[in-house]
């Protein structure tokens, strides 16, 4: 790490503390369109860290993560250089909305170019002037629009160095892949900067239980990064996902629910309960596999082949997994996660177990 480090033309110095408007745009009459930016150095050398949210503007949960960590522990550095990113897509967070005014997705769109459409140009400027000088990066996400999702990170686990950042942060399920072309931790990779993303609850919400997991992941990182001082916070459990599956709808439908993110389930467990407009039953929705529950739909409303269910399949045996998230407490950080995503669905008993008229 040098003894300057620049952003927007602005430099900051080892031992300080700056914010910077990094412009990105301009709007229809001309005035600038700029990405708050804080950047915090210690004094001591080390690696340069930086943490982004609201890529996608619905998504503000990681807004929050790091709102509260601009005010917390981060500020007292050890070594190193931290820069906070809270809001990237500055255009679709004023909006509560996904995408650019272009209607194209900034996750999709890195690593940009200089003279492309907005949302490249967009792309182009914050790997330029952030991803390049920067030797990690976590970049913070929620569900899509009418999902919700349990805590994960995710990462492309072949790469040493993000499977280390990927099992630090401290989730329980750590899952593997490259992610999509154009992607924020795809294009950061592929430039030199090891990146991770978190995956947690549902867009235009904070909830606090998901503030705490991000805010722990985060100075886990940094202490696994030798930039803070204490130990690591360990989960409970942790499991290393190489596969998913989506579960979808058979037929149109209202649904009731018989999960929650973050469950266990058995081959063949009833997720859902599939009715009729009029309240005939039209199917129930099983579980394909054995796994837990990663992320589900917050709509009861579907259609055929749209997504219910997202299942994570575990490399370790489900006996295991199951004895392990049956051990916890509900008042422990993992039972409150579970609790308030089961907020987001209206969960009904084991249809096997109920008289219904089909």
């Amino acid at each position: 790490m040098s003894k300057r480090f620049s952003i927007g033309g602005v430099t900051v110095r080892r031992g300080e503390t700056l914010d910077v408007r990094l412009k990105i745009s301009e709007t229809y009459t001309g005035e600038d369109v700029s990405i708050p930016v804080r950047i915090i150095r210690a004094k001591q050398t080390g690696p340069s860290v930086f943490v982004s949210a609201a890529i996608h503007g619905d998504e503000i949960v990681g807004t929050g993560i790091v709102h509260d960590l601009l005010s917390g522990e981060p500020a007292e550095l050890r070594s190193g250089t931290l820069v906070l990113i809270p809001v990237v897509n500055v255009f679709g967070f004023e909006n509560h909305d996904r995408y650019l005014p272009d209607r194209r997705d900034l996750n999709r769109s890195f690593p940009g170019s200089i003279s492309g459409s907005l949302t490249n140009r967009i792309a182009h400027k914050f790997m330029s002037e952030i991803v390049h000088q920067c030797n990690f990066g976590i970049d913070l996400h929620a569900a899509s629009q009418s999902r919700t999702n349990f805590p994960n990170v995710r990462g492309d686990l072949s790469r040493p160095e993000v499977r280390r950042l990927a099992k630090a942060f401290g989730c329980e399920l750590v899952v593997n892949g490259k992610g999509p072309e154009g992607s924020l931790r795809y294009e950061a990779c592929k430039a030199g900067c090891p990146t991770i993303i978190l995956e947690a609850g549902e867009p235009l919400k904070v909830e606090a239980a998901m503030l705490e997991i991000g805010v722990r992941g985060v100075c886990n990182v940094l202490r696994e990064l030798g930039m803070l001082p204490g130990e690591l916070e360990r989960p409970p459990f942790q499991y290393l996902v190489n596969k998913t599956t989506w579960v979808r709808a058979e037929v149109g439908g209202l649904l009731k629910f018989h999960t929650n993110p973050g469950e266990v389930v058995r081959e063949g467990q009833a997720l859902a309960s599939n009715f009729g407009i009029l309240g005939d039953r039209q199917n129930i929705i099983r579980s394909p596999v054995d796994g837990i529950i990663l992320g589900m739909t917050t709509l009861p409303a579907v259609k055929p082949g749209e997504p219910i269910v997202h299942i994570a399949i575990p490399g370790a045996g489900i006996e295991t997994l199951e004895a392990a998230v049956d051990g916890l407490s509900p008042d422990d950080l993992h039972g409150r996660v579970r609790s308030d995503l089961a907020t987001n669905t209206a969960t009904h008993e084991d249809p096997d177990h109920v008289r219904v008229q089909d």
